[in-house]
């Protein structure tokens, strides 16, 4: 699907088939997901529309609904800039320096 083509109020009509979707095939009601969210049923009628919706009640459903994984995509990574990865490179040891023993006393044999 390309994501991008598509209108803001199309985002969010698939976002809203998404919930309801899932909601259905748990078999739970509006009524209950909204009590366990912690938001109206008429809210959550909105979200599933694509009418309306706040992030907040977005998360809440999407917690009450085991569905927290989506949010993998917005997980940061820490990713290296090129000049700090190329100043590593330069910090590491390029050989290994010679023993430096101390010096064993000469027995008397």
């Amino acid at each position: 699907m390309n994501w991008y083509a598509m209108s803001d109020q199309s985002l969010m009509k698939n976002i809203g088939k998404y919930i309801k979707q899932h909601r259905l095939d748990q078999n739970k009601s509006q009524d209950q997901v909204a009590n366990e969210a912690g938001i109206s049923r008429s809210t959550l009628s909105l979200l599933e529309k694509g009418d309306a919706g706040t992030v907040t009640s977005l998360i809440q459903v999407l917690r009450v609904l085991n569905l927290l994984n989506v949010m993998d995509a917005f997980q940061l990574s820490n990713q290296i800039s090129p000049l700090e990865l190329a100043k590593l490179e330069q910090e590491k040891r390029k050989k290994a320096s010679a023993s430096r023993s101390t010096p064993q006393p000469k027995s008397e044999w």
